[in-house]
């Protein structure tokens, strides 16, 4: 009881999320032993100490490599102090500047991306970047990797990334190898060690297509055939992603420098930060991609959303496939519904998971107590991350409303702010709400029992999840 005590007295004066908290403290109090050593495992992070170290360092080192212009920002400041504000606090977590003078363009679902993702990999000249959390074999990524093998054969520098935890069930660990072999340089994030590493923890959950410097794609898009909905998993997969042309592709290409250069001595940022990304001048608004790093105190992801939510006058529409909150954005989603604005949430109408989805309904409840609107994706799986306000800003990116994405994994989204491509966005999510289902009290009594049991016996270990 002494040791409890004592632990619990510890919990309550650390800087832990207070969702979490109580989870540990509700771990710790049930099985003291175990908990504390689980507790201590977690939080010690063996086998990435040195992995944190190297990444903050690469991001203090790179933290000015490209100019916020001033004029921008003033411009942005006499449009919308808030957002300007937004812009300036996104800067201190790294560098990201808010820039002008970049087209945006929306794809709706994957297979939009897909194909416009082949035209810009075919006019490849000098590097193609690939940063992703999955790859897997089949007809999208068949197609992408003849085009990427034949450009490595012209002498175009062709990088993949993606994340460690894809050798557990989709590529075979000497995947790089082989790729070395067709002249592309390969990586994984993190390979997952067993024991040495909290699997779970710092994947690299990022999607980031750069090509030659002047072109990026960014949005929930994996290269893997479900995303393009030639493989069906879980009904139609609805995914989004955006395309930048111009000064803001800069950004992006250097989030995948900071994440290539973990094990690598050469800092290489300025030489590609070098190729001119082409202005387009009649291009209106104002882009700021942006990275979310789980090693520092920042939690970027969840706070631009509940920066969106709190600014908000008329509407925030929202679609996300998980829906696991802590008490904060649970709190700024409820505020925003309370005081007048319409917040709408697009969630799944058929899971992948089971768990996440048992989890999403213990907060139905809540939410629509405080007039938030609900609604599930009835054809199947919506895998977009997208938040849209007020006919001026949007995201578009990888972060998903769960702990997983804003705590625990390296994302990157695109902040939009009055762009072309805004009413894009807000017809898409119009069309999309049209072929969902409404979840009112009624169907929430309705709920299969054990659906209802599963999520009510797991929130308490939800953070750990």
């Amino acid at each position: 009881m002494l040791f409890t005590f004592i632990m619990v007295i510890y919990l309550l004066n650390t800087k832990i999320n207070p969702t979490a908290k109580i989870t540990w403290l509700i771990v710790i109090m049930l099985l003291p032993v175990f908990g504390v050593l689980l507790f201590l495992y977690t939080q010690s992070d063996i086998g990435h100490r040195a992995l944190k170290l190297r990444i903050n360092r690469i991001l203090t080192d790179t933290k000015e490599r490209i100019v916020q212009k001033e004029e921008v920002m003033e411009r942005l400041s006499k449009e919308n102090a808030g957002a300007a504000a937004l812009a300036r606090y996104i800067q201190r977590s790294g560098c990201h500047p808010v820039s002008e003078h970049t087209a945006v363009t929306y794809f709706p679902l994957g297979e939009d991306k897909f194909e416009e993702m082949l035209r810009q990999l075919e006019a490849a000249e000098h590097f193609i970047f690939m940063e992703y959390f999955i790859v897997d074999e089949g007809i999208m990524w068949g197609r992408i990797l003849e085009i990427l093998a034949r450009k490595a054969s012209e002498g175009v520098d062709v990088r993949v990334m993606y994340d460690g935890a894809c050798e557990f069930a989709l590529l075979p660990h000497d995947y790089p190898k082989r790729l070395k072999k067709l002249g592309i340089k390969c990586k994984m994030f993190a390979p997952v060690t067993p024991f040495l590493s909290t699997h779970y923890n710092y994947r690299d959950h990022r999607k980031i297509l750069v090509i030659d410097g002047h072109t990026a794609f960014n949005g929930g898009v994996n290269l893997a055939d479900e995303y393009i909905n030639q493989k069906v998993k879980y009904g139609h997969w609805k995914d989004t992603a955006v395309m930048l042309k111009g000064e803001a592709v800069r950004s992006f290409t250097l989030m995948f420098l900071q994440m290539w250069q973990i094990d690598e001595r050469e800092d290489e940022s300025v030489h590609f930060l070098s190729y001119p990304a082409t202005p387009f001048q009649e291009a209106k608004g104002y882009v700021l991609p942006y990275g979310d790093c789980p090693l520092d105190d920042e939690k970027l992801g969840e706070r631009v959303y509940m920066d969106i939510l709190n600014r908000s006058l008329n509407y925030v529409h929202i679609m996300s496939p998980y829906l696991i909150l802590d008490g904060e954005m649970e709190t700024a989603l409820k505020f925003a519904a309370e005081r007048g604005t319409e917040v709408v949430l697009i969630l799944p109408g058929i899971p992948d998971k089971r768990v996440p989805y048992a989890l999403a309904k213990t907060h139905y409840g809540s939410l629509l107590e405080s007039g938030v609107k609900i609604y599930e994706y009835t054809p199947g799986f919506v895998h977009a991350k997208v938040f849209v306000s007020d006919s001026k800003e949007a995201v578009v990116g990888t972060i998903n409303l769960d702990y997983r994405s804003l705590y625990h994994h390296f994302e990157c989204a695109t902040y939009l702010y009055g762009t072309d491509c805004i009413p894009s966005i807000e017809n898409d999510f119009k069309e999309t709400l049209a072929k969902c289902r409404e979840v009112t009290p009624e169907t929430l009594r309705r709920e299969k029992w054990h659906v209802k049991l599963t999520g009510r016996l797991l929130k308490a270990v939800a953070p750990l999840m």
